[in-house]
C-alpha cells in the first residue's frame, strides 16, 4: 500500500489480508490466470476492501479491477462516480463503471429494485472484464442486520443463514460461472472505519443510508445501537446463530437431494413416491427443486396450497398451480415444473436454409433445432433415420406451430397417425405441445418436436442428417 498506517493497526490490517487470502483460496481463485473484481461503491466499506485487495494484487501480481454502478438515484451520483474514478486513477487500479436506470417503482420497492439492478450490472461488468470472482464489502454488522431482518420477516432457515462467505448467484449476476465472495464478514464496521482513517482513505457518504423508510436503515440506526447497549458483541452472536442455521440448512439440503433422487424420474417427480413423504419432507423437497431451477421461494401458505392440490387432484386431472417464475403441473400421477413462457403467437414461424450448421436456436418456441450427422452403420444399428444432406441443403425449411390435421409417420412399418394421437402415445403433456414446433420442407413434414422425424423422405445409404429438438 502507498499509505502507511500506525503500528496499532498493523494487526487489523494483517487480519484483513489473511481473511482475503482465505476467501480467495475458498473460491479456488488463481492469481496467475484469473481476474479479481471488487464491487466498489466508493463508500467506506468498499473503499477499505479495495485498498486491501490492491495490496494483495501488488504482492501476488494478480489482476484487479474495481467495478462501480451509477444508479442515478442520488443527485450526487455523478460526483460519486468521479470520486471512484479518481481514487482508482491515483492508485493505478483498473476501473469500469456502468450507468443503470431503475423502472418506476414505489418507495417501498426502491431498495430492492436498486439491489437487483446493481448486481445485474456487476455481473455484466464481470463478464466484460473476464472476472470469475466478485468481492463485496459486506461485514459483520451487515451479517447481523441480515439475520435480524430475516427473523423479523418470519423467514425460514435459509433466510436465517445470512450471507455465505462464497457462493454463486446466477439469478443476481446473470450467469452461474461468476462467484461472489465476502472476505470481511468477520470484521465490524467500526474496525473498517478505524483502518480507513489510519490509512487516510477518503470515501463518500450515501445520504440514503440514513433514510428510516428503508427497513435496514431503521434497524441500523434505531435498533442496533440499543442492542449494543444491552448485548455488547451481539454481532458475533447473531453471526454464530447464522452459522448454526447454515449447518441445519445444509442438512435439509442433503435430505432434499436424497428425496429428489427417490422421487425423480427423468424431468418429473412421481406422485406415488411423493405421497410417501411426510409433510415437512414434501415441502423441503419442493423448495429444493425450486432452488435448483432458479425459482424464487414462494410463501409458506402458497406451498401448503400447492401440496394440498397436488395430493387431492384426480389422477386424470391436468392440474396447474401458477408461480411467479413458472408453473407446477400434475399429469398422469407425475409432477412437472415448467418455466413461465409466453406462448408462440398464431402463425409465428422461422424460415431457414441449412448450410451445415450444427444447430439453430428458435426463441419463439424456447428451444434449439439440432442437425446431427449419422452414418449408415449407426442408423441401421439403432434404427435412426435421416435425410440426404445434399437434398436437405437445397430445401427452404420452415419451423412453425401446428395448424391442424397434420400426420406423421415415424417408421416405414408403422401407419401415419395424427399429431394428437402421437402426442398421446408419446405421453407428451398438453401444456408442452404449443412449444413443440414442426419442421417442414415445402409440403413435406420432417420433424414433429417431442415425437420424432417423419420417415417419408428418409434415405437408407451413406451419410444422413437427423433432426432433433432440444427444449431450452
Amino acid at each position: 500500500m502507498s499509505d502507511h498506517p500506525s503500528a496499532s493497526h498493523d494487526k487489523t490490517l494483517a487480519s484483513l489480508m489473511q481473511a482475503l487470502q482465505a476467501t480467495l483460496a475458498l473460491a479456488g481463485f488463481d492469481a496467475r490466470r484469473d481476474t479479481l473484481a471488487v464491487a466498489y461503491s466508493a463508500g467506506l466499506d468498499s473503499t477499505a476492501l479495495l485498498q486491501v485487495a490492491a495490496h494483495w494484487a501488488q504482492q501476488a501480481g494478480g489482476r484487479l479491477v474495481a467495478l462501480h454502478v451509477h444508479h442515478g438515484l442520488s443527485p450526487h451520483a455523478d460526483a460519486w462516480l468521479a470520486h471512484a474514478q479518481g481514487f482508482c486513477d491515483a492508485r493505478g487500479l483498473a476501473f469500469q463503471a456502468e450507468r443503470v436506470q431503475l423502472q418506476q417503482v414505489a418507495d417501498s420497492g426502491v431498495e430492492e429494485a436498486a439491489r437487483l439492478a446493481r448486481y445485474a450490472a456487476l455481473g455484466r461488468l464481470c463478464r466484460q472484464q473476464g472476472a470469475r470472482l466478485l468481492l463485496t464489502a459486506h461485514h459483520l454488522d451487515d451479517q447481523a442486520e441480515t439475520v435480524l431482518l430475516q427473523l423479523l420477516r418470519g423467514s425460514g432457515l435459509a433466510g436465517l443463514s445470512g450471507m455465505d462467505r462464497c457462493n454463486a448467484a446466477p439469478a443476481l449476476l446473470g450467469d452461474a460461472d461468476t462467484q461472489m465472495a465476502r472476505p470481511l464478514l468477520g470484521v465490524t464496521r467500526a474496525q473498517l472505519e478505524s483502518v480507513a482513517q489510519a490509512l487516510s482513505l477518503t470515501w463518500i457518504e450515501d445520504e440514503s443510508n440514513h433514510d428510516p423508510r428503508y427497513a435496514r436503515n431503521a434497524l441500523r440506526h434505531q435498533v442496533m445501537p440499543a442492542l449494543g447497549q444491552v448485548f455488547p458483541g451481539y454481532q458475533q452472536r447473531l453471526a454464530r446463530a447464522a452459522g448454526h442455521a447454515q449447518g441445519a440448512q445444509e442438512l435439509l439440503r442433503e435430505v432434499a437431494q436424497a428425496d429428489l433422487e427417490q422421487c425423480r424420474q427423468d424431468d418429473h417427480l412421481r406422485m406415488p413416491a411423493l405421497r410417501q413423504l411426510s409433510e415437512q419432507r414434501f415441502l423441503n423437497l419442493m423448495r429444493h427443486w425450486f432452488a435448483l431451477r432458479g425459482m424464487r421461494m414462494p410463501s409458506a401458505a402458497w406451498m401448503q396450497e400447492m401440496r394440498s392440490q397436488l395430493l387431492q387432484a384426480d389422477v386424470e386431472a391436468q392440474l396447474c398451480v401458477s408461480h411467479p417464475d413458472g408453473e407446477v403441473h400434475r399429469y398422469r400421477d407425475r409432477v412437472f415444473l415448467a418455466p413461465r413462457r409466453k406462448p408462440p403467437e398464431e402463425g409465428e414461424s422461422l424460415q431457414l436454409r441449412w448450410q451445415g450448421q450444427a444447430q439453430v436456436h428458435v426463441p419463439a418456441f424456447y428451444g434449439t433445432l439440432h442437425f446431427e450427422p449419422v452414418s449408415g452403420t449407426e442408423a441401421d444399428a439403432d434404427g435412426r433415420g435421416g435425410f440426404d444432406p445434399a437434398w436437405l441443403q437445397s430445401q427452404s425449411l420452415l419451423v412453425c406451430g401446428r395448424s391442424g390435421g397434420e400426420r406423421v409417420r415415424l417408421a416405414h412399418n408403422r401407419p401415419a397417425r395424427s399429431l394428437k394421437q402421437q402426442y398421446q402415445s408419446a405421453d407428451v403433456p398438453a401444456w408442452e405441445r404449443p412449444y413443440l414446433p414442426l419442421v417442414w420442407a415445402g409440403d413435406t413434414l420432417l420433424l414433429a418436436a417431442g415425437i420424432g422425424m417423419d420417415c417419408s423422405r428418409f434415405v437408407t445409404q451413406g451419410e444422413r442428417i437427423a433432426l432433433r429438438w432440444q427444449p431450452d
